[in-house]
């Protein structure tokens, strides 16, 4: 398998590698998964549609932030 050099800060690292560790995973495990999900068959476009979805409702919270248990109150 080929090597590649990334250019990340050190924030970055750190908090990559405590994900990856929090996971059970590599970072270099990470990266190639992160990667592959993004570039296969076009499985991002979920996310943009997500987006648009929230963009085309014109929702707004008046400013009220909400928390998790707000989200369970019925």
């Amino acid at each position: 398998m080929p090597n590649i050099t990334l250019s990340i800060d050190d924030e970055l690292l750190r908090a990559g590698r405590q994900y990856a560790q929090a996971h059970d995973e590599t970072l270099n495990g990470l990266v190639r998964k992160l990667l592959a999900q993004t570039v296969s068959n076009g499985d991002s476009r979920w996310l943009d549609e997500c987006f648009a979805m929230m963009d085309r409702a014109q929702a707004h919270s008046g400013g009220k932030p909400w928390n998790r248990e707000d989200l369970y109150d019925v």
